[in-house]
């Protein structure tokens, strides 16, 4: 596939991919406005997101320090992509937080521990940063999978919303692989949990990330604001049911 017959996928891609996401918000008398994706670029090149950037993505996620950085640097050869934005999506490490923070990342959608929050706060407030960030929850319960248990968060998120240099602007989750009526329980989930966290402590936590190829319609009628999508974006291969 050339490069031209690539873009022209993206962009065809893009409007299959926003159709769903319209068709599943007005199943759930939804606004779709209200929904964002990003294009999860972790398996891809520079060129490949250059050209997602043309097909109209703006927003990128990468899930290895590194990676991100790389890709940041890469694309500042390119004048058209400077207003892309890139989060970071993946476990974030203690030792790999000051690399991720001097790249700027728009937002950090993996907090998964008090002791990593607080150490994000620390050195954001080091560097004289304000990183807006996610709180990361295991609601499907897997020990495979990391992330605050609820009723840890329920005890927690008071303190995390004191820490200075970190603004906590939701929720993210993963769901089950393959199991599509555990993947609605666990967004759901997340769901229920946001409002009962937002009633008592006075929040918004307007985003809530959840929903990747496999699951995201799914994920848009139990309430998720931002998808996190890869294949479905960049992979010819991946069939749209």
């Amino acid at each position: 596939m050339t490069s031209e017959e690539y873009g022209r996928f993206l962009q065809k891609r893009r409007g299959e991919i926003l159709e769903r996401v319209e068709a599943a918000a007005r199943r759930a008398g939804r606004d779709s406005s209200k929904i964002s994706m990003i294009a999860v670029s972790k398996t891809v090149d520079i060129p490949e997101v250059v050209l997602a950037h043309a097909a109209g993505y703006q927003a990128f996620g990468e899930n290895r320090p590194q990676e991100l950085k790389r890709k940041i640097d890469g694309l500042a050869a390119y004048p058209e992509m400077s207003d892309v934005r890139f989060d970071m999506i993946g476990n974030l490490q203690t030792n790999k937080i000051n690399q991720v923070l001097d790249c700027d990342v728009t937002l950090v959608h993996s907090i998964s521990s008090s002791h990593l929050a607080q150490a994000v706060s620390k050195r954001a407030v080091a560097r004289g940063k304000h990183t807006h960030a996610l709180l990361e929850v295991n609601v499907s319960g897997e020990a495979s999978k990391s992330g605050f248990a609820p009723a840890e968060l329920r005890k927690a998120i008071g303190g995390l919303l004191e820490l200075p240099g970190l603004s906590i602007e939701g929720f993210m989750t993963m769901a089950p692989a393959g199991d599509m009526v555990a993947a609605r329980r666990t967004f759901s989930g997340l769901r229920e949990l946001r409002d009962e966290l937002a009633s008592s402590h006075g929040m918004p936590f307007k985003i809530l990330s959840c929903g990747m190829s496999d699951d995201f319609e799914i994920a848009v009628e139990e309430g998720a604001t931002l998808l996190r999508l890869g294949r479905v974006v960049f992979d010819p291969a991946y069939a749209l049911h």
